[in-house]
C-alpha cells in the first residue's frame, strides 16, 4: 500500500433504511469530537463491552482524539450522521487501520443502540471494504467476543471466515481476503 492518505476527501454517502431512516456517511473530522464523545456516553453497557472488551465507563481523551484525527496514510474513519449541520448526531461510526508497510487492516465499528439491526453495520462495512480493496489492501481482519453474535453473524453475511484467535476462547477472529469477491 502506498503512503497515499486513506483518510479521503470523499463526498457524503446518503443511504436511507428499510424503515425510513436516513444517514449521510463521511469521513470523521476533528469537529465531531463533543458529538463523538456525547454519543458514547449514550452507548450501553453491552455496546461498550463489545467494541472496547472492556467495562469502560468513559471514553479516554486520547482514545477520543485519536478517533477524531485519524492517522494520515494509515486509517480511514468513517461516521453516519443523522440531520444536518450542528444538529447533526453520530448514528455510527467505523474504521480501518493499517500498520506501516503491512497490507492486512484491523478494523472497528459502534452503532449508537437505536441504529442495531437497521442495515447501518452493513453499509458502513461494505464502505470500509471497498475502500480498503481500492487502496490495495490484501486483507481485513477484527476481533470479535464470541458472544457477539450480531457482529459475528454480520461477518459471516460479508464473507468473512471466522476462526479462533490468539486472544483466548473469548474472542474470535474474523478475516476477510480482500483480493476475492
Amino acid at each position: 500500500m502506498s503512503e497515499q492518505a486513506v483518510l479521503e476527501d470523499i463526498a457524503p454517502i446518503l443511504v436511507e433504511f428499510r424503515d425510513g431512516r436516513r444517514v449521510s456517511i463521511r469521513a470523521i473530522r476533528p469537529d465531531d469530537r463533543e458529538e463523538f464523545r456525547e454519543t458514547f456516553t449514550h452507548l450501553s453497557f453491552e455496546t461498550r463491552y463489545n467494541r472496547f472488551m472492556s467495562a469502560i465507563k468513559e471514553l479516554p481523551r486520547d482514545v477520543l482524539e485519536r478517533a477524531v484525527n485519524p492517522v494520515a496514510g494509515r486509517e480511514l474513519a468513517l461516521v453516519a450522521i443523522v440531520g444536518e449541520g450542528a444538529d447533526g448526531e453520530i448514528a455510527g461510526g467505523a474504521r480501518y487501520f493499517v500498520e506501516p508497510g503491512a497490507t492486512t487492516c484491523e478494523f472497528g465499528i459502534t452503532l449508537a443502540d437505536d441504529w442495531h439491526r437497521v442495515g447501518l453495520a452493513s453499509r458502513l462495512m461494505k464502505e470500509l471494504i471497498e475502500s480498503a480493496r481500492a487502496h490495495g489492501l490484501k486483507r481485513m481482519e477484527g476481533l470479535v467476543l464470541t458472544t457477539n453474535s450480531p457482529m459475528l453473524n454480520l461477518a459471516r453475511r460479508l464473507g468473512f471466515e471466522v476462526t479462533l484467535s490468539t486472544e483466548g476462547p473469548t474472542v474470535k477472529l474474523v478475516w476477510l481476503d480482500l483480493d476475492s469477491d
